[in-house]
C-alpha cells in the first residue's frame, strides 16, 4: 500500500454556509464581512464565485467591493458560529472514513493521510461523505507530500479532483510563476525575481547557496526544496496547540490623538491576554499591527524580558509599541497578538516553517 496525502478544502465555505440558510441566494453574488454593512469599515472574510467574478475577494474593503458589485449583490455579515458548526460536521464525516488519519487546519480545510492504492476513490469517498453530511461541496487535492496535496487542491476548484505527486510536478507547476506556490507571497515572489528567478523550474534549478544568503540557512533551504515540489509527508491527528492569541479592531473613525490609541491598545492587549491566560500558558512576546488611513499596515513586536502571567505587563508592553507609532497619521486599525510559552511537551511531526503547521 502507497502512503498518500489528500489536502480537503472547502468551496467558497462560508458563502456556501450562508447560502444553504438562504437557498433563494444561490447564483446571486454574495458578500460576507464585518456587520454586512457595506458603508462601514470592514473587510471582506469571503465571497461567493458570482461575486468573485466582479473582482470581489478576500481582504477587501466593503466599501471597494460594494463599488465593484453589481444591483443584485447581497451583503451578508460574519456568523462565526454558523461556521464553526458547519465546519465541526464537516470534520467528524471525514474522521468517520475508514483508514484515514485526520488533521484540521482550519475552519474549512483538513489533511487526511491514508495508505491505499486508489487515493482518488478516497478522494471521491470524502466528497460524498461531506455532501450527504452537510449539504456542502469540497476539492481535493491528492499528493504524495502535505505541499504538492495543498497546491493540487487549486486545479481541482470547484467540486473537483486533482493528483500532484513528483512525477507530474515539473509538468504541472515548472513553466509557472513562483508565486503560484504555497508559501511564496509577493515579497518573496520579487526578492526572488531580483536573482532572475521567476518561474517554478528556475527555483528548482537554482543556487541553494545563494538563496541561503538572500533568505537564511532555514528558509533559503526551503524555498529551494519548494521549487521541486519537496515538503513533508506526516499528517498528524494531534490537537493544534496554539502559538498566540490576537485582538484587533478596524475603527469606523480614524484615531487621531495618542491618547486614543493608547485606550484601544490597552483594551486590545488586556483581551488577548485573557485568552492567553484561559491556556494557562505565559506570554514571551507582544506583537503591534496598525493600519495607518488610507491602508498601510505595519506589524512589529517585542520579546519580553521574561515570560509573564501579569495582565499589567503584557498591556504594558503593548503601549510600548503603541509608542512608537507616528502621532503625525491617523489610524484606521489596530490589533494586539500576544505570542505564548510553548508547552515542554509538544507536536513531534515535521512542519513546514511558513504559515503554521502546514
Amino acid at each position: 500500500m502507497t502512503s498518500w496525502v489528500l489536502h480537503v478544502d472547502m468551496d467558497q465555505f462560508i458563502a456556501a454556509v450562508e447560502v444553504l440558510r438562504r437557498p433563494e441566494l444561490a447564483g446571486v453574488p454574495v458578500i460576507i464581512g464585518g456587520r454586512g454593512d457595506p458603508t462601514e469599515r470592514a473587510v471582506v472574510s469571503t465571497a461567493s464565485y458570482e461575486a468573485r467574478a466582479f473582482g470581489i475577494g478576500s481582504g477587501m474593503p466593503l466599501k471597494i467591493a460594494a463599488r465593484k458589485a453589481p444591483e443584485d449583490a447581497v451583503f451578508l455579515p460574519v456568523d462565526h458560529e454558523a461556521y464553526e458548526s458547519a465546519s465541526a460536521e464537516v470534520m467528524s464525516a471525514l474522521r468517520a472514513l475508514p483508514g484515514v488519519v485526520l488533521e484540521i487546519i482550519g475552519w474549512d480545510e483538513c489533511f487526511l493521510g491514508v495508505e491505499t492504492e486508489d487515493p482518488d476513490a478516497v478522494a471521491r469517498a470524502a466528497q460524498v461523505a461531506v455532501l450527504e453530511a452537510t449539504g456542502l461541496h469540497c476539492s481535493v487535492g491528492i499528493g504524495d507530500n502535505r505541499v504538492r496535496a495543498k497546491i493540487a487542491t487549486d486545479f481541482g476548484k470547484p467540486r473537483g479532483v486533482f493528483r500532484l505527486t513528483e512525477e507530474n510536478w515539473f509538468e504541472v507547476m515548472g513553466d509557472r510563476s513562483t508565486r503560484e506556490l504555497w508559501g511564496v507571497g509577493p515579497k518573496v515572489q520579487k526578492r526572488l525575481a531580483a536573482h532572475g528567478i521567476v518561474t517554478v523550474r528556475e527555483l528548482a534549478d537554482a543556487d541553494r547557496d545563494q538563496l541561503v544568503v538572500e533568505f537564511g540557512p532555514r528558509m533559503g533551504v526551503w524555498y529551494h526544496g519548494l521549487g521541486s515540489g519537496i515538503g513533508p509527508t506526516t499528517v498528524d491527528d494531534t490537537p493544534w496547540v496554539a502559538r498566540s492569541h490576537s485582538r484587533e479592531t478596524t475603527f469606523q473613525q480614524n484615531l487621531t490623538t495618542a491618547t486614543e490609541v493608547q485606550a484601544a491598545l490597552s483594551e486590545l492587549a488586556g483581551h488577548a491576554f485573557d485568552d492567553c491566560a484561559a491556556d494557562g500558558r505565559p506570554v514571551v512576546r507582544v506583537h503591534l499591527k496598525v493600519r495607518y488611513a488610507p491602508f498601510e499596515t505595519r506589524t512589529f513586536g517585542r520579546k519580553l524580558s521574561t515570560p509573564t502571567t501579569e495582565r499589567d505587563e503584557v498591556i504594558r508592553a503593548a503601549l510600548a509599541l503603541g509608542g512608537t507609532l507616528d502621532p503625525q497619521r491617523e489610524v484606521r486599525l489596530l490589533g494586539v497578538r500576544a505570542e505564548m510559552a510553548m508547552p515542554e511537551v509538544g507536536e513531534t511531526a515535521e512542519r513546514t516553517p511558513v504559515r503554521g503547521r502546514i
